[in-house]
């Protein structure tokens, strides 16, 4: 009885404070004791003015019996009131003080009698206001001492825990700064220190739970909620719901949903292709929020109003095929466009991003852009931290480790306004894959059947070419090979213009204007050239015209384009040397597709011109860039690509021979050196441990001096993967090549591991997020994990389907 009765206090307590009925049942008879008095007295009240009114108390009362009858009623109503307070003030008879404060407040009264009527109205209302306050104060003390004497609360005295030393500087931060963010509002936050440590140590995780708080009913982030039971994906041909999903409103959009439409039939034709090929095994269906940051209005939408005048088109070609794989594959996908909808998908609470979500992310995995992750940051505040492992960035030009280690690029020059975002290199996803470190996400284009190849090659017009080229501007100070072009061809331009030919379109060349997509693919079914002016880099249109059957011509860059000598790729998280328009098709295509040669010389120009007039080639399109070759790689990305499980630490003493009853430890070496190679495989004896992609690909190989482990790797006929890296980064990798070191370190470089011949010194890497492909240096030589790779998809290893 004795704690039902507690806790029936308690509960009064806490619905008074709460929901605050008394303090409005106080002062609401106030104003209607005095409402009441007013309206009594009526015409006893004579005005002196016209402005005068019965509020503004500058009247003169004739002090009647009635008057007298309603100032009786009054005293009547406090006197209740005054009980109701003793009253109140005795569920808990520990508070000496309030019940005292209370008598004086009750005295007080008791004892007023003002000499004329409008002063005793006036004290009247002014004890009412006092007592409404005095009440207040009452039940919110009464309450802190209620939770004190029952065991419930803490003094919320701010904890000293060394498992938490930044609580008090946190406390501090929010007493400065709690009103800065609607958030902590949101959460319960009002200013008291409790409030403060319930904050800290429930929704964010400075300080220590409160052992008066009641956590098996909390929400907080540090619960551990059941996962979901896996779904599995099926293919799906049917385009419909997810044109309904891009939306409308922008052209940027119209030109998206236009692009799915005409590819619909070949992406269902993949599909169906690699369902079989994959012969039904399971794939897990994931829920996927895609964010278009790039799309957004907070981020300016730059592209959308030029779509339809020449503006750049290769970001949103690629969202549009990223958008009909994640679908096509069967994933639960949802799309933003805007940053409120960016909001609703990831539910953060309202304000400024200052406070992080609670509870599970609703996604398994996020693609956006560097916009969308700036967007992102601002306001999951700090949730960015803990859920950034599910994010994909789709990235055009790539972003090397040195750039993405955001301490590392700051002491050592790196820093620019794009990387240093601390993720896994491999969670970027690039356009072409020219940076082996990131993903390689890619597009699609458009596949022909035989019948429509047959019939681009019996169409082709020998002697016309088309300039790649949609902007004016792109044609200034071209105007002298083109007139060696010029005598050998019929030159076509696509240049936008509203009313009049711009001129810096030579006069010889005829301007079609800007084409929609399907009339761009008829010109370039035929054309037998498509020449590249050196601007834009990496872009969907030569591949396209590849495919359509046309040679692409472009020119070499001496010396290469990179962040240390050229404008467009000064601040971009890469160093990477372009050594063409489209190093892709230089280096995976090559001749007699793709021609590249020095603008400059006009000898080596007018030759490669009547060079491409001589040669026929048939229509051609990387496995890689088809719908089923991106479905595969997507897929095979999804299925297996982890950055949330911690990757346990790799120690060679641990390891078992292949094969061994007893699980006898290894004493042979790890790597042996390959049949007619130079370089070395993971030892068939040796038990290798589960990776993604599988240790059967790994080809260990030293780089020479100044040498990158791209360039090395590409060399041999393999690609560098930095999955491997970890399994090279020691001593025995070191002892497998014969490698001479006197001194062992283990450092923060993103070179390493190598060695110097030179000096007999080995530096082994200490921060996993360094490991790069990229890096290079005149005085070492690199140890490289290369691996092989699928006939036309360079993403993927011979074993990683």
């Amino acid at each position: 009885m004795i704690t039902g009765s507690t806790d029936g206090k308690i509960m009064v307590r806490r619905c008074l404070v709460t929901f605050k009925p008394f303090r409005i049942f106080v002062v609401g008879i106030g104003f209607f004791s005095l409402c009441f008095l007013m309206t009594s007295l009526g015409g006893q009240f004579s005005a002196k003015r016209l402005g005068d009114s019965p509020f503004t108390i500058r009247t003169e009362v004739l002090g009647g019996v009635e008057s007298r009858g309603v100032l009786r009623k009054i005293s009547d109503m406090l006197e209740v009131i005054l009980k109701r307070m003793d009253s109140l003030s005795k569920l808990d008879n520990t508070s000496t003080t309030d019940a005292r404060r209370l008598d004086e407040l009750s005295s007080a009264i008791n004892r007023f009698q003002p000499a004329g009527l409008v002063e005793k109205i006036q004290a009247i209302a002014q004890n009412v206001s006092n007592m409404a306050i005095r009440v207040e104060q009452i039940l919110q003390n009464s309450m802190v001492q209620g939770k004190v004497r029952d065991g419930t609360s803490s003094q919320c005295e701010v904890p000293r825990d060394p498992r938490f030393p930044e609580c008090p500087g946190k406390v501090d931060w929010m007493r400065a700064r709690w009103t800065s963010d609607p958030c902590y509002a949101f959460y319960g936050v009002d200013g008291s220190d409790c409030s403060f440590l319930i904050y800290l140590s429930e929704v964010e995780w400075f300080c220590p739970p409160l052992i008066w708080r009641n956590h098996s009913s909390s929400t907080t982030q540090h619960v551990q909620q059941p996962k979901a039971p896996k779904r599995q994906a099926a293919f799906r041909t049917d385009l419909s719901v997810l044109l309904d999903q891009v939306g409308t409103g922008k052209e940027s959009l119209s030109f998206m949903k236009r692009r799915i439409r005409r590819l619909a039939q070949q992406w269902a034709t993949a599909a169906n292709r690699l369902d079989t090929k994959l012969e039904q095994q399971w794939r897990d269906q994931k829920k996927i929020l895609v964010h278009v940051g790039f799309l957004t209005e907070e981020s300016g939408d730059v592209f959308s109003p030029k779509v339809l005048k020449g503006g750049p088109l290769g970001e949103m070609v690629q969202w549009a095929d990223i958008l009909t794989a994640l679908h096509v594959l069967g994933h639960n996908l949802k799309i933003s466009m805007s940053v409120k909808e960016l909001q609703g998908f990831l539910g953060v609470p309202p304000g400024r991003g200052s406070c992080p979500l609670t509870g599970p992310l609703p996604f398994d995995l996020i693609y956006t852009d560097y916009h969308g992750l700036q967007q992102m940051k601002q306001h999951m505040g700090l949730s960015l931290k803990k859920h950034k492992c599910h994010i994909r960035v789709i990235d055009t030009f790539g972003t090397e480790p040195a750039y993405n280690h955001e301490e590392y690029a700051t002491l050592h020059g790196y820093r620019t306004n794009w990387g240093y975002w601390n993720l896994n290199a491999r969670q970027y996803m690039t356009m072409f894959p020219h940076t082996p470190d990131n993903s390689f996400m890619g597009f699609v284009s458009e596949e022909l059947n035989e019948t429509e190849k047959r019939s681009i090659q019996q169409n082709k017009v020998n002697n016309m070419a088309v300039v790649y080229g949609k902007e004016a501007s792109m044609w200034k100070g071209k105007e002298g090979f083109l007139q060696i072009l010029h005598r050998y061809m019929e030159v076509h331009g696509t240049v936008y213009y509203e009313t009049q030919r711009p001129p810096e379109v030579p006069a010889f060349v005829k301007n079609h204007g800007l084409l929609p997509q399907h009339e761009l693919q008829q010109l370039l079914r035929k054309a037998k050239l498509f020449i590249g002016f050196g601007f834009p880099y990496e872009g969907p249109a030569p591949l396209e015209a590849i495919a359509n059957g046309c040679i692409f011509l472009q020119p070499k860059f001496h010396p290469p384009h990179s962040s240390l000598n050229h404008e467009f790729f000064r601040g971009k998280p890469t160093s990477r040397e372009v050594s063409s328009q489209h190093p892709y098709a230089e280096l995976y295509i090559g001749r007699p597709h793709v021609m590249t040669v020095d603008y400059n010389n006009s000898l080596e120009f007018d030759s490669a011109i009547r060079e491409i007039m001589r040669t026929k080639v048939e229509p051609y399109l990387p496995y890689e860039y088809t719908c089923e070759g991106m479905l595969e790689r997507v897929h095979a990305y999804i299925q297996n690509q982890d950055f949330c499980t911690p990757e346990p630490p790799f120690i060679p003493a641990n390891l078992s021979r292949q094969g061994s009853a007893g699980g006898s430890r290894v004493t042979g070496p790890l790597f042996v050196n390959l049949p007619n190679s130079t370089t070395f495989g993971w030892a068939s004896n040796v038990t290798a441990p589960p990776a993604w992609p599988p240790l059967s690909s790994l080809r260990l190989l030293v780089s020479q001096e100044g040498q990158s482990c791209v360039e090395a790797c590409q060399s041999a006929g393999f690609i560098c993967e930095p999955a491997h890296f970890r399994f090279i980064n020691n001593k025995e990798a070191l002892r497998g090549l014969e490698v001479q070191c006197e001194v062992v370190d283990s450092e923060i470089n993103h070179i390493l591991p190598a060695f110097s011949v030179v000096r007999r010194e080995c530096g082994l890497q200490r921060e996993p997020l360094l490991f790069s492909c990229a890096g290079h240096s005149p005085k070492y030589r690199r140890l490289c994990p290369c691996r092989d790779f699928r006939r036309g998809q360079v993403a993927l290893c011979r074993d990683c389907l």
